[in-house]
């Protein structure tokens, strides 16, 4: 077959731009398609404007605080119009780098408009057909929203029109107590919101419980109201929202955001006719990344699986190593972090500690840190939270930070888990004083300190006290 390109990438997000640039670079020949912005939701409507969002909160949370370290400050004063224009100049001072113009240059042939596979090795947009011997799908993902009698008979939020408000919320109202609903819940009631979370489960379910209730106790202490229930029916208006919780009082908000998760995008494009298999939430996927229809890979958040930028970039640097090479390569999640950042943050790599006895049982060690005894974190005067490394023998399956900058602090356990590196290593690392730091080495040694101050090392330094005993 006399293909037009040697790769064609569907989704100029995280994944596919990694994937294009990472393929184009090597010099292949290949096109990129967009339907909508590029640089995907992370860019547009995710990581980048909430983070933003986030920043300004932060600057408001420690005005707040008025008298501290002796040092007095003025209340804040909340100008949003001003908060709507740095998240608008964050996106626009990074859009560079997922531009057009970028792909481009790598040697992408970028290609604006709706794609639809037509076969397994060809696709139809702007009523051109082009073809490859492989193509990426990474079409991302949109907000999952829930049946709930009355929600799609009312204006309401999700994160893809939230950053587009054109007045702070007197009362906003959150379904959903995962990340996006802690981040944001936090961040708008800095920023002056009333908040109330709504949440039928636990709290940031998929982390470590001791981290989330230190997180959820910061909250509270903030005036974030969580109300415990399955949300039953939403009624109201612009300007007013009721939502109906199980066992407990309705909710009455101004604003009603709904952050319940992520639905994988896999309509539209023609997978359907070409019998694409599905999982529960996505493209039904390899180790390698691979669909049903073998020269078509999935990554990101259009497959089935974990939803995070990183995981999307890692996995389409992966899925263009494999069509540069000709190589088989395969993904390894055995030291996946995430981070949610509320403050304090949580932090997470590897196995959780429930993880981690579900699948070894007795067999798991648990070390435990406070940051109340890292003398950085004490100076600073935020000295909440602690991180727990969870151990088989020496090897570590996953640690869990809750605190100020706990995502800064996960890299060398990145190194540990995958054994690129070790805690014994890591225990005897010279570290900076004073740093946030250090409370990763003091893991580590406490880990090694049953064995360094061991029977059979105390034995054997007092033979050597007795050889210099006698020699001296």
């Amino acid at each position: 077959m006399d293909f037009t390109h040697d790769v064609i990438v569907i989704g100029g997000g995280a994944g596919g731009l990694t994937a294009a640039g990472g393929c184009a670079l090597f010099g292949l020949k290949v096109a990129l398609i967009e339907g909508h912005r590029m640089g995907g939701e992370c860019l547009n409507n995710g990581c980048v404007p909430s983070k933003a969002l986030i920043a300004a909160a932060r600057r408001a949370g420690v005005a707040r605080e008025e008298t501290r370290f002796g040092v007095t400050l003025s209340a804040p004063r909340i100008d949003w119009r001003g908060v709507r224009g740095h998240v608008r100049q964050a996106i626009a001072d990074i859009e560079h780098h997922d531009s057009v113009e970028t792909f481009e240059e790598m040697g992408c042939e970028v290609v604006l408009g709706t794609a639809r596979l037509t076969g397994k090795h060809s696709v139809e947009v702007g009523g051109r057909t082009l073809t490859a011997p492989r193509i990426v799908l990474a079409t991302g993902s949109e907000p999952l929203v829930p049946p709930i009698p009355g929600l799609a008979d009312i204006p309401y939020l999700t994160n893809e029109n939230l950053f587009e408000l054109g007045e702070r919320p007197d009362h906003l109202v959150v379904i959903g107590g995962g990340p996006i609903g802690m981040e944001m819940a936090q961040a708008f009631r800095r920023l002056g919101s009333a908040v109330t979370v709504i949440e039928s489960g636990r709290v940031m379910s998929r982390d470590d419980p001791d981290s989330v209730a230190v997180m959820v106790d910061a909250l509270r202490e903030e005036g974030v109201r969580f109300v415990r229930g399955k949300a039953l029916r939403v009624e109201g208006e612009a300007g007013g929202v009721r939502v109906h919780v199980e066992s407990d009082r309705p909710v009455t908000g101004t604003h009603l955001l709904v952050a319940t998760g992520r639905k994988a995008r896999v309509a539209g494009f023609g997978a359907e006719e070409l019998g694409l298999a599905l999982g529960k939430n996505g493209f039904a996927v390899d180790a390698r990344r691979r669909t049903s229809v073998r020269s078509i890979y999935a990554i990101g958040d259009c497959r089935d699986g974990i939803r995070l930028t990183h995981v999307s970039g890692y996995e389409g640097s992966n899925v263009a190593l494999e069509i540069v090479t000709g190589l088989p390569t395969k993904v390894d999640y055995s030291a996946l972090p995430w981070c949610t950042y509320t403050e304090p943050e949580i932090a997470q790599i590897g196995m959780t500690e429930a993880d981690a006895r579900a699948k070894h049982g007795d067999a798991i060690a648990v070390v435990r840190e406070e940051f109340g005894e890292n003398e950085r974190a004490v100076a600073d005067g935020s000295c909440i939270g602690h991180m727990k490394m969870v151990l088989k023998g020496k090897k570590v399956l996953g640690v869990s930070i809750v605190g100020a900058h706990a995502g800064e602090l996960l890299l060398p356990f990145a190194q540990s888990i995958t054994g690129k590196s070790s805690t014994f290593a890591l225990g005897s690392a010279i570290v900076a004083y004073p740093t946030r730091s250090e409370i990763s080495k003091a893991a580590a040694f406490s880990a090694w300190e049953p064995t360094v101050f061991g029977g059979l090392p105390k034995k054997y330094a007092a033979l050597v006290a007795r050889l210099r005993r006698a020699l001296a």
